[in-house]
């Protein structure tokens, strides 16, 4: 929206900016709430991490928390700028990360080894490079969407083979965050005209990235507790300070 004071970074380049006028707060930050509502993944992400390490889940895990971490970092850094290398900065990793998921979700039943790793780490180098040509806008709101669409069958079957109610309620709490985080953010872009005049803005695109967060959070979680189901770990799922859940594992002596 328009700026506020003197920006540090010069004109905006990127290709879509949010409900949030530019530069309120300081010269360097172009949407002030855009980029701290991203704070709450990278401590998410982190603890996720700490708890993936601290009881040896696989390596995905890890990466997969590393990424959440990765993806919030980029979207700071394009929201405190509002400049085009930015936004790809903040764009490539949304798809990476999918593709990630795709991963875990699917590689349990998929026979050959080496084949979808492979695959898909060429798909988002090839994507990348195709992205930093060609600046996709339409077309990666769809191919992203695309993407997200073929993740939903497999957590559905994930959500119905398993019958420990703590973590059927993980799987409800990542589709909840889903849900109210897509409303923010679709109300923010639609109602944008009308937001802009009310005394406070409820910033929607900041909560969208604070939902988000806790989405991710939960969603891996929930993978964890069933991968840890089909490893034999015997995956309880635990709360951190009452509040946070956690999946707590109880390898065999031999692993």
């Amino acid at each position: 929206m328009a700026d506020g004071i003197s920006s540090f970074w010069g004109p905006v380049t990127s290709t879509k900016e949010c409900c949030e006028r530019n530069y309120v707060y300081s010269s360097y930050v172009a949407e002030f709430y855009n980029t701290i509502s991203n704070i709450p993944c990278i401590i998410l992400a982190l603890i996720g991490l700490v708890n993936a390490l601290r009881q040896r889940f696989e390596k995905r895990f890890s990466v997969l928390h590393i990424s959440n971490m990765t993806l919030a970092i980029g979207s700071m850094l394009y929201h405190a700028t509002l400049q085009r290398v930015q936004q790809q900065g903040d764009e490539t990793p949304m798809v990476w990360e999918v593709l990630l998921y795709l991963y875990i979700l699917y590689s349990p039943d998929w026979h050959y080894a080496t084949t979808m790793p492979t695959f898909l780490f060429l798909y988002g180098g090839l994507f990348a490079i195709l992205h930093s040509v060609f600046h996709f806008g339409l077309g990666f709101k769809l191919h992203y969407v695309a993407l997200c669409l073929l993740c939903i069958p497999r957590m559905y079957k994930y959500y119905i083979y398993t019958d420990d109610r703590a973590a059927k309620r993980l799987a409800k709490l990542y589709l909840l965050t889903l849900i109210l985080g897509s409303l923010c953010g679709i109300l923010d872009r639609v109602f944008c005209n009308h937001v802009s005049s009310w005394p406070l803005n409820p910033e929607g695109h900041a909560l969208w990235h604070a939902f988000m967060g806790f989405n991710s959070y939960y969603a891996n979680t929930f993978l964890m507790f069933c991968r840890a189901q089909q490893r034999g770990w015997n995956p309880k799922v635990a709360s951190m300070m009452g509040i946070l859940p956690y999946v707590k594992i109880e390898k065999p002596k031999a692993q």
